[in-house]
């Protein structure tokens, strides 16, 4: 059995999937990450690639050599059926690891990353980790604004927020059977375990944010979504939640900190709270 799988589901990123194959394959060498393991590779990487009508899939695969040449194997998945869900149980159906990496396609993993987490979860007790969540530079004015807030909140200065990578023990993932079609993947994720079945390893990765008010508002309101519908399918997940609300005092310090920042990000949850939420969400980038 491989240490390590890194399972990247992907529709239609072939802006992005180059960047974030080059990331993992800069990781420093490792014994963890490049020795063998039970006559296998230490690492496997599988591409999960949904309903790809780009050139998602060759780009992966073009890869391959230069995977092989360092030990790892590069696995890319072109599965017909879209749907991101879908993509991770037929990319864990593919896996081997004795820990699972999720790793969103447009993320970028800082070097030692992916060494820090098999530290992390190589132990027999259900154990999930994730790294340093650090938001790309934005674009645009708006979205600049809105993450100076965002990665103020007291969400993400809890740590351990897990957007766009996580990553668990098999003991840890032994807890569901396949992933039910549900919006908030991380969510789910991250409240099967108690708080101290988590940790933040201090290494981190890139996650951009969507651009523009438009697209900031489509993202949000299905993230309050995602979250919402995992309260009401999975109630007895919200005891494993650590990361309460901001409350009065925090909004108060935050409109202190940084005042433009905050009318940018309360404009955004105002446009979510009463527009027209009807129309279906898609990606804002």
């Amino acid at each position: 059995m491989t240490r390590l799988s890194v399972i990247i589901p992907a529709n239609n990123e072939d802006g992005w999937i180059a960047p974030c194959l080059e990331a993992l394959l800069a990781q420093p060498a490792d014994e963890a990450l490049d020795g063998p393991d039970l006559g296998g590779p230490g690492t496997e990487v599988i591409v999960a690639a949904n309903a790809c009508t780009d050139g998602t899939v060759p780009t992966a695969r073009g890869y391959a050599d230069r995977f092989a040449a360092r030990g790892w194997t590069l696995t890319v998945l072109d599965i017909e059926r879209g749907g991101k869900l879908n993509a991770l149980n037929e990319g864990e159906a593919a896996a081997s690891g004795r820990a699972l990496v999720y790793l969103d396609a447009d993320v970028i993993c800082r070097p030692g990353l992916l060494a820090a987490l098999w530290a992390a979860l190589d132990r027999p007790e259900p154990r999930y980790a994730t790294g340093v969540i650090e938001i790309a530079p934005a674009k645009t004015w708006v979205t600049r604004r809105y993450a100076d807030l965002w990665r103020r909140l007291p969400f993400v200065t809890a740590g351990c927020v897990g957007a766009g990578l996580f990553a668990m023990n098999r003991a840890g993932r032994g807890r569901w059977g396949e992933w039910a079609d549900i919006i908030s993947d991380d969510t789910f994720a991250r409240l099967n375990f108690a708080p101290g079945e988590r940790e933040e390893v201090p290494f981190g990765y890139v996650w951009p944010m969507v651009e523009g008010f438009a697209a900031l508002v489509k993202v949000r309101r299905r993230q309050d979504r995602g979250v919402a519908e995992v309260r009401e399918k999975f109630p007895e997940l919200m005891a494993n939640e650590s990361h309460g609300a901001a409350g009065t005092g925090d909004k108060l310090r935050l409109l202190a900190s940084a005042p433009l920042a905050f009318c940018v990000y309360v404009s955004v949850a105002l446009a979510v709270r009463f527009g027209d939420g009807s129309a279906d969400w898609t990606r804002g980038r």
